[in-house]
């Protein structure tokens, strides 16, 4: 069993005859130097796998659903293809953030043609390419798409 090291920042809706205002007041972005939107093409592409031995981030959902796997990486430079994955569902409407720790490594599928997922990490884009460790999408043997 992995350790359960990553986290949920819940937040709420206020709605009135104006609208609503989807808000994650507790999340503190002290942390954050950098955030990039993901849009996927279609419902059937799934990103990943990616993962930071260094770096953390954060996921919000601006519109629709993703499905998140992650995994816990046992060694950067081979890792076990047998590591066990969790599965979250990610939806807007919950207005909640995601935050994952370094150490992971992280899959997304959209599961709406719509949906965008915004993501925050806490080192700037010139530090990303040293830590940044990918694997084909079916490296990781429990992994059910």
């Amino acid at each position: 069993m992995i350790p359960l090291d990553f986290s949920f920042t819940e937040g709420g809706i206020a709605q009135d005859t104006r609208g609503q205002i989807r808000f994650v007041n507790d999340f503190d972005m002290t942390a954050v130097k950098r955030f990039y939107l993901i849009k996927n093409a279609d419902t059937e592409i799934i990103r990943g796998w990616r993962g930071h031995a260094i770096e953390q981030r954060w996921f919000y959902v601006l519109s629709g659903k993703f499905i998140v796997h992650l995994v816990k990486i046992d060694d950067w430079d081979e890792p076990s293809m047998d590591l066990e994955i969790i599965s979250l569902e990610l939806i807007a409407s919950q207005s909640k953030v995601l935050h994952v720790p370094q150490g992971y490594a992280t899959a997304f599928r959209a599961e709406d043609e719509h949906a965008e997922l915004l993501v925050f990490a806490d080192h700037d884009i010139e530090h990303a390419v040293m830590d940044d460790h990918t694997w084909p999408i079916s490296y990781f043997r429990q992994f059910h798409k």
